[in-house]
């Protein structure tokens, strides 16, 4: 797997493509205590800065975790395609109801009473650390190509990994 670190514009543009097309993150908070605690979210949007955006009520433990700490993990994994993204940030809760119905989407009706539910918060991670892994070919080209590297003793192109720095 080859290294190519992005900076700036590139670094945003490969966090809201990878983010925005797995969705589905692991949020870690209360990272200060072991085990942090883990739950599912769906990215609801990543904007022109680089920073990710989630919905959540404002009652859920890790929102009350974020509320004394102030940082997150985001873990990204696509097995299908074999793209993965880790994100470290700052953590920062909004109560703004035009925010909120910005990222409000018909899915979220099984989580909250509408786009007015009054509990409804929410969660930007702002980037301090990111790193990504992306095949080029997906998830079986890489698996024949790691066989075929076995077998031959060279080692495979597989993509490219590398450090997110906005």
């Amino acid at each position: 797997m080859s290294t190519k670190n992005l900076y700036s514009n590139e670094a945003k543009e490969k966090i809201k493509q990878l983010a925005e097309s797995i969705d589905f993150t692991m949020l870690a908070t209360n990272l200060k205590s072991q085990p942090f605690h883990t739950v599912p979210m769906s990215t609801k949007e990543v904007d022109n800065d680089g920073n990710v955006w989630f919905l959540s009520n404002k009652d859920s433990i890790h929102n009350a975790h974020i509320e004394r700490e102030k940082k997150a993990h985001l873990i990204y994994a696509d097995k299908g395609s074999f793209e993965f993204l880790s994100i470290y940030g700052r953590a920062t809760l909004g109560f703004d109801r035009d925010r909120i119905k910005d990222l409000y989407g018909k899915g979220d009706d099984a989580w909250f009473d509408g786009v007015n539910d009054p509990n409804i918060t929410t969660i930007k991670i702002e980037p301090e650390d990111a790193h990504y892994w992306d095949t080029k070919n997906g998830k079986v080209v890489s698996l024949l190509k790691m066989v075929g590297g076995a077998i031959t003793g060279n080692e495979p192109d597989l993509g490219v990994e590398g450090e997110l720095k906005i």
